[in-house]
């Protein structure tokens, strides 16, 4: 049987699998979550589609558990997000896209409540050579992050989690509407 509080987490992400989905170009799906990072642990992966050909962006979401708490933990809720999405070439050079990157991440949380944040932000640039030599070069990010939530209400991490993940792919934020003929417009 599970703690109140991780069954109430539990609940709460089945609900938003179950729900009306959070944007229309999400893909969310409950996932096995890793077992030895603390005694009880969720996990949820997402996709975000430009199109149905184009995933742009990938990440998962993982909800430990641990009713002793742990150090750096506040509470006994930790929260461990992964989001990895392809950039425009021009974009993966930008010398502060880590601190824009990160600073999405806590824009998104703040309404959530959180506490010891950490994470890094890796660029990465793809380079074919050989027989591959006529592919053009590859861009990603890759978002690294944890932090405590300072309610037991999990559902605004989970929609701060996915709004990243969609501004990471491109895309507008929520509630603002992408010019037509920019990258997450309808220009096309």
């Amino acid at each position: 049987m599970n703690p109140p509080p991780f069954q109430r987490a539990l609940d709460t992400l089945r609900a938003i699998l179950d729900g009306p989905p959070l944007r229309p170009e999400l893909d969310l799906e409950d996932m096995p979550a890793p077992q030895r990072l603390a005694p009880y642990a969720a996990a949820l992966s997402g996709g975000v589609w430009r199109d149905e050909d184009n995933e742009a962006a990938t990440g998962r979401l993982i909800v430990l558990y641990d009713p002793e708490g742990r150090s750096g933990w506040t509470g006994g809720f930790r929260i461990v997000a992964y989001i990895r999405a392809d950039l425009e070439p021009e974009i993966a050079a930008e010398e502060l896209i880590g601190s824009v990157a990160w600073s999405w991440l806590l824009e998104a949380l703040e309404p959530a409540g959180y506490a010891g944040e950490s994470g890094t932000i890796t660029r990465a640039v793809s380079e074919s050579f050989g027989d591959k030599a006529d592919e053009p070069p590859a861009t990603e990010l890759e978002l690294r992050a944890s932090w405590s939530p300072t309610g037991e209400d999990l559902a605004p991490h989970v929609a701060a989690w996915c709004e990243v993940m969609c501004v990471t792919a491109g895309l507008p934020p929520s509630g603002v509407t992408a010019l037509p003929g920019r990258p997450g417009g309808s220009g096309r």
